[in-house]
């Protein structure tokens, strides 16, 4: 079996388009999404349609909740984008297309098992909206209570940082690991990253692929993947109800 995962798309659809165009080269059974699929990026309805379409399974992020109901815990921007894509996504000219997205949206689960492998889009402890940042490698007691809720691997998103944590405390980034990493016998999680806004300084979409192969140890491979982020960040630009700063942001990947 061989997996794509993304995650964290965030409404932009030239960074998902080109990402599934590559996922298309790579010899991919299916595509799992981790959620976020909205929020920030102008092109909500369409990355549901695209996600809807290629994904065999998909989870709830935060940000999809949150155009569901009352967004909770976002800064003033976020909350902002989130209400105006709930209006796009009420849109008077696309009834049918509203009521499709809305039920897909609010039958998504928060959790998929797979063992070893869990799927979340925050946290094996809080599935929704819990940041497993690499800095936690830092605070112990945090990392040996989530490493306690994991069988054996968990794929993750929501923080935009790709990466792979260890059960010693460790953090690895793509970098660092040459973009691939052999699952061994300790136990992991596996941040995927970000397609739609990256977050580790490097602006190119990011992905995982997930080999599992019986008899062989799990592999993982990092991909990122350059996208016209300049389209994106005119089409933010041109919605007054979306900071210019969720735009310029994509520049940098930060």
């Amino acid at each position: 079996m061989r997996r794509a995962l993304i995650s964290d798309i965030h409404a932009n659809l030239e960074a998902l388009e080109t990402v599934l165009r590559d996922i298309a080269g790579q010899g991919v059974d299916e595509i799992y999404c981790l959620g976020d699929l909205i929020g920030y990026g102008p092109n909500p309805r369409e990355c549901i349609d695209l996600v809807m379409e290629n994904c065999s399974m998909t989870l709830l992020g935060n940000h999809d909740q949150g155009a569901m109901f009352d967004p909770d815990g976002f800064n003033v921007g976020a909350e902002r984008a989130i209400f105006w894509t709930r209006g796009q996504l009420e849109s008077s000219t696309d009834r049918a297309g509203n009521e499709r997205r809305w039920e897909f949206l609010g039958e998504l689960p928060r959790t998929r098992k797979e063992p070893p492998f869990l799927f979340v889009h925050g946290s094996p402890r809080n599935p929704l909206s819990e940041y497993v940042f690499p800095e936690d490698i830092y605070n112990h007691r945090k990392m040996e209570r989530l490493f306690q809720l994991v069988e054996r691997f968990c794929l993750q998103g929501h923080t935009h940082v790709p990466g792979v944590f260890t059960e010693d405390f460790q953090f690895f980034a793509p970098e660092e690991i040459d973009h691939q990493y052999t699952l061994g016998e300790g136990k992991l999680l596996i941040n995927v990253g970000s397609v739609g806004q990256p977050r580790d300084g490097d602006p190119r979409a990011c992905y995982v692929i997930l080999e599992a192969e019986e008899g062989k140890a799990p592999r993982i491979a990092y991909r990122r993947v350059p996208y016209d982020f300049e389209t994106t960040i005119k089409k933010i630009h041109a919605v007054p109800d979306l900071e210019p700063f969720l735009g310029d942001r994509l520049r940098q990947g930060r």
